[in-house]
């Protein structure tokens, strides 16, 4: 397997664990950078230390904080938005491990929803 296979199956299996999301946020809202598909994004992560050392290591998320989302919330209220806006998910983006992945709102909730866990 992959790192960045690795990185995303831990992902899944830790929110299905959880049942929270993270995600970071400022006064302005919730970042959606253009991703590594070449689509808007927003990025989310499967703990706070992990999007707390986003924040620290990439200077355009200075001044975010993170947030948790907790996982009905996400599939009922954000999932349906960023659908309807055409916005990508970014699964554990980490600046310092050099992998990003995106995917669609979709395909997180499915692939969290089918772990043995949840």
């Amino acid at each position: 397997m992959s790192t960045i296979e690795v990185e995303v199956a831990k992902f899944y299996r830790e929110i299905a664990q959880t049942k929270t999301i993270w995600s970071i946020k400022d006064e302005v809202g919730f970042p959606a950078p253009i991703g590594g598909k070449g689509k808007r994004a927003m990025p989310f992560w499967s703990s706070k230390v992990r999007a707390e050392e986003e924040i620290a290591n990439v200077p355009s998320f200075k001044g975010f904080e993170p947030v948790a989302i907790a996982w009905d919330v996400f599939t009922q209220q954000m999932l349906p938005g960023m659908e309807r806006d055409g916005l990508l998910a970014g699964v554990n983006w980490s600046s310092i491990a050099a992998v990003s992945l995106d995917v669609t709102p979709t395909e997180l909730q499915q692939q969290v929803e089918i772990q043995p866990n949840n």
